[in-house]
């Protein structure tokens, strides 16, 4: 994609801010980043720049990062092209939005009825997900670290009540990633648009559902203003995580101690987001039932076992489509259906004995 088509408008300036001699010759370095967060909205875009802060306070100065919202720069969704363009030294963004190059880039964001957030990270880590990705997005010129989680997300707000399997034909509902395919597959009508643009659209009825992260950033996009249903579990991102990613080139550049460095501070801004999302959405949750004005439902079990017998199918397809996805899908499905055993019998196993008071 050329660098002129990826900017949002004119005026915006280069990837790398232009540095004095003296600053140079300190060894100072700046770098822009891009996002695909809206700057109205608590949680992500707040991620984004306590990463920059944590790297550049690290460094003592050394490596500055200026952190953009979406569209500032350029165009929602176009970050990873801008990045591997030069257009902006790295992102951070959730990989499911870049599926349309390779579907192996939504296993490293959230699949339906995959990974939790500590799942995620353990098959990052520690399960083989870190070098499949490289893999991956080297062929698109970004080294890709994770630097965050929004944790478990709920299911969406709706104009109307969801009562079967049919209430979701003809519903115009906004989800990315492989949860939109599923979606479609129960005859929804998928629509991808920012999250600055869902509480317009639910509004005027462009939307009749959308998904979009937890009590917390939802109703700081003012979503319960527009929509009288909350509907959870979340089956589309049961642990969504979020993505640093570097322009190949830059990354090489770096210092070996800077790179573990970034990757050290990353990993730590992974707990942090997490625990963050968490307990915020305690206290928004707990807000939002005190106020009345919105039914928290749940989806019956007819809905979530049809939702989960065609997510099956949508990540069968899905893990063929490229040499890559067949790769990153079966590491995926093994290490999911080694760690559930252990899930089950730990953390399942101890939230029902919780449950039982």
């Amino acid at each position: 994609m050329k660098r002129r088509n990826l900017l949002a408008g004119a005026g915006t300036g280069v990837a790398v801010t232009a540095l004095g001699a003296p600053a140079l010759a300190q060894g100072i370095r700046e770098f822009r980043m891009v996002t695909d967060w809206p700057s109205n909205v608590p949680g992500t875009l707040d991620a984004a720049v306590q990463l920059a802060e944590a790297i550049q306070a690290a460094t003592n100065g050394r490596l500055r990062i200026e952190v953009t919202p979406a569209g500032a720069v350029v165009r929602p969704f176009d970050t990873l092209d801008a990045v591997s363009a030069g257009v902006a030294d790295m992102y951070h963004s959730a990989d499911y939005y870049f599926e349309s190059k390779s579907p192996g880039f939504a296993f490293f964001a959230a699949v339906p009825f995959g990974l939790t957030a500590q799942e995620h990270f353990a098959w990052v880590r520690y399960g083989g997900g870190q070098a499949l990705w490289d893999a991956l997005s080297a062929e698109h010129g970004i080294k890709p670290i994770l630097c965050g989680s929004t944790g478990s997300q709920m299911g969406g707000w709706f104009t109307r009540e969801i009562t079967s399997t049919d209430g979701f034909r003809g519903l115009r509902y906004r989800m990315p990633g492989l949860g939109g395919e599923v979606l479609r597959r129960m005859s929804a009508t998928v629509v991808n648009v920012a999250g600055g643009e869902i509480r317009p659209a639910l509004r005027s009825g462009a939307l009749d559902a959308s998904e979009w992260v937890g009590p917390w950033a939802d109703m700081a996009l003012g979503l319960h203003e527009v929509a009288n249903f909350y509907y959870y579990p979340g089956f589309h991102e049961p642990g969504t995580a979020l993505t640093l990613g570097i322009n190949i080139g830059i990354w090489e550049s770096l210092a070996p101690s800077d790179r573990r460095l970034i990757e050290a501070i990353a990993a730590g801004e992974f707990s942090r987001s997490l625990a963050e999302f968490n307990a915020n959405n305690a206290i928004w949750l707990a807000r939002l039932r005190e106020a009345g004005t919105v039914q928290i439902r749940r989806f019956d079990d007819a809905l979530l076992r049809e939702l989960l017998r065609q997510s099956r199918d949508v990540l069968a397809e899905a893990g063929s489509r490229d040499s890559h996805a067949r790769l990153i899908s079966a590491s995926h499905r093994a290490f999911q259906g080694a760690i559930r055993n252990w899930s089950d019998i730990a953390e399942r196993a101890f939230l029902n004995a919780r449950g039982l008071d």
